[in-house]
């Protein structure tokens, strides 16, 4: 079996980090919150609340690619906490990684925002926030490897639909390859 390369995505604050963990535990494979591979630069710009330019965002997503592509092919996979907001940068991820599944977190600005201003400690502003959904670019059916969510549910009902999800995408694509 393939290993599984599977991102959360979606706008700041809307629980990726604490669903790609949720679902790394349950399903036994590292995880990695892609914050961590941003450049000191591009943190220190969202902790000044400046929003990143595509310039500031390529690099972490060649580095976000290559986390996943590096993971062995036999091997049971891994889970990234990334925003991939737009179709681009989602594309730049496949182009690296390979077969990807995305996880994107749906939800309206509210309750997000409603969200950020609860978290403590995170660098980026809930004053970005607005840029992050004008920038958000809504996984359609021209994207077959995305599984879209309600960030208004449980995580652990989230990380149930996600497996479901998956386990479907699966038997999809087992049945399509064997015809």
């Amino acid at each position: 079996m393939p290993a599984l390369r599977l991102i959360v995505m979606g706008v700041s604050g809307c629980g990726k980090s604490t669903v790609s963990q949720a679902l790394a535990h349950r399903l036994g494979l590292d995880m990695v919150d892609g914050d961590d591979l941003h450049l000191p630069e591009s943190v220190a710009k969202m902790r000044s609340g400046i929003a990143l330019q595509d310039v500031d965002r390529w690099p972490w997503l060649d580095r976000i690619g290559g986390h996943l592509a590096d993971c062995p092919d036999t091997g049971p996979g891994r889970v990234v906490a990334c925003s991939a907001l737009r179709r681009a940068y989602r594309d730049r991820i496949r182009a690296h990684a390979g077969e990807v599944c995305f996880v994107f977190l749906k939800g309206d600005f509210e309750l997000i925002a409603h969200r950020m201003h609860q978290r403590v400690g995170h660098y980026m502003q809930a004053g970005l926030l607005g840029s992050q959904f004008q920038t958000l670019e809504t996984p359609g059916p021209e994207e077959p490897d995305v599984i879209t969510l309600n960030v208004a549910e449980p995580v652990e009902r989230l990380v149930e639909q996600a497996l479901v999800a998956m386990q479907a995408r699966q038997s999809r694509l087992a049945l399509h390859t064997s015809v």
